[in-house]
């Protein structure tokens, strides 16, 4: 089945064919752990986190690399402001981002590049930056020089006036043009600092992920991924320097960006502080429930975040999760994963016309009624599902979300006592445990097989 992503270095859709088909390579940039992150950090690990389950279904071998900031300014006044070293900052919120995304159901990436651990990477490639006559040394600064590459600019698609305004730019002195931008930078006593040729000092953001994704995937990745806010100027930033440490050679083959996620009407942003952070919205929400949501819309398109779009999802789960509840006594050898919804994906990660095809096999199988066809669809059901990342967890669990120790059991017993109370005629105790039980958020539905109940 043909694989076709659209390429932002091109603006086209285009047929992917890696360099290697034993072994295919994508990069992804991961968060600055300063603080916990919001649910729009959350798109990219799990859009791509689809597109790596697909590449592994289509290819021997995927290396995918999704790495850590772990210096920064930001990590540094949160640790001043604590009176500790970065590191205390930085463990706490990646131990804190793994466990989030693991809880959203995003498996961890082949490589998970830390920046501190690459300094002699960082290093060598500056140094190669300066011996190329593309990067220079002025106050213990190293900055790349823009004018040293012609095609800057051209993943953005910016002029340089446009460019200059939306650059992270210090008006320095010792900048020889003022688009320059910082690849190593002084450290005071105060700071963290690692030695370098240019004194003791700490590496500007983008040169980061340029080393990292060299150490680990090679000169020439196949796929780049990240949010469309990345592309000016980080991602910019990285095909300069990167093509120029590699002697001209093509950084990233495929560049995918993701939509942002708008709230209340604006984009999604700490600094404007409009923000849901995931391990608040963890805790509010079943997690399969945000998975789904951020899903739900194209991976280019912005996707509008809202309370009324997870209880959506919450009820769309509801119903396929109901569906395999009824199908429980249906034996599956193995889960398949239908046409449709690879070829949706295989459509440039279409993951809402895949999640439709889901609720079409949900649909079919709720009718069916010969037990090869109630089988077979079942195992698309979960094959799908597993290819998305979605519906592998016992219907029972998922219905009973939410629940604490001893309580599940509590509330059975109520629902028992209940219908044996319609069983005797007894109307008005059965209703006054179904009121006590829906003033509690659960739910109860009487169906052919028995009741059954959920909490709301």
């Amino acid at each position: 089945m043909d694989l076709r992503l659209y390429n932002n270095r091109t603006r086209q859709l285009e047929s992917f064919e890696p360099q290697d088909d034993q072994r295919v390579t994508m990069y992804v940039c991961g968060p600055t752990v300063y603080n916990y992150v919001h649910i729009g950090n959350a798109r990219p690990p799990v859009v791509f986190g689809v597109l790596a389950n697909l590449l592994r279904r289509h290819y021997a071998r995927l290396v995918y690399a999704r790495n850590i900031t772990d210096v920064d300014d930001k990590i540094n006044h949160a640790a001043r402001e604590l009176g500790v070293p970065i590191s205390v900052i930085t463990d706490k919120y990646a131990a804190a981002y793994h466990d989030d995304m693991a809880r959203l159901g995003v498996a961890p990436p082949d490589v998970v590049p830390y920046a501190t651990a690459h300094i002699p990477h960082i290093v060598a490639m500056i140094e190669r930056l300066i011996d190329s006559g593309h990067a220079y040394v002025a106050e213990g600064h190293v900055l790349f020089s823009v004018a040293s590459f012609p095609d800057y600019g051209k993943l953005s698609r910016r002029d340089p006036d446009e460019m200059l305004a939306g650059a992270r730019v210090e008006v320095a002195p010792y900048k020889r043009d003022a688009g320059d931008f910082v690849l190593w930078k002084p450290s005071t006593p105060d700071l963290p600092g690692w030695d370098s040729p240019w004194g003791v000092g700490r590496p500007g953001w983008h040169i980061e992920c340029s080393a990292m994704a060299e150490a680990h995937l090679g000169d020439t990745i196949d796929i780049h991924g990240g949010g469309v806010d990345l592309q000016f100027p980080h991602h910019e930033n990285e095909v300069a320097q990167s093509t120029c440490a590699h002697g001209g050679q093509v950084f990233a083959r495929f560049w995918l960006h993701n939509g942002m996620l708008n709230l209340g009407g604006a984009k999604m942003s700490k600094s404007v502080g409009n923000v849901s952070l995931v391990h608040d919205l963890l805790d509010q929400h079943p997690p399969e429930a945000l998975r789904y949501a951020l899903l739900s819309a194209h991976y280019r398109q912005p996707l509008d975040w809202s309370e009324g779009l997870i209880e959506q999802c919450i009820r769309t789960l509801d119903r396929l999760y109901g569906t395999l509840r009824d199908l429980a006594d249906v034996p599956v050898i193995e889960p398949q994963v239908p046409f449709e919804v690879e070829s949706a994906l295989c459509d440039d990660l279409n993951t809402p016309a895949a999640l439709a095809e889901l609720a079409r096999i949900a649909g079919e199988a709720r009718k069916a009624t010969s037990p090869i066809a109630r089988a077979s669809l079942k195992a698309e059901l979960l094959g799908g599902g597993q290819l998305l990342g979605l519906l592998q967890q016992d219907p029972a669990a998922w219905f009973s979300r939410g629940s604490v120790d001893g309580d599940d059991l509590r509330i059975q017993g109520l629902v028992n006592e209940r219908d044996a109370a319609k069983r005797a005629r007894d109307f008005i105790r059965a209703d006054a445990i179904r009121r006590q039980l829906a003033g509690e958020g659960v739910l109860l539905e009487d169906t052919a097989q028995g009741v059954r109940w959920r909490r709301g």
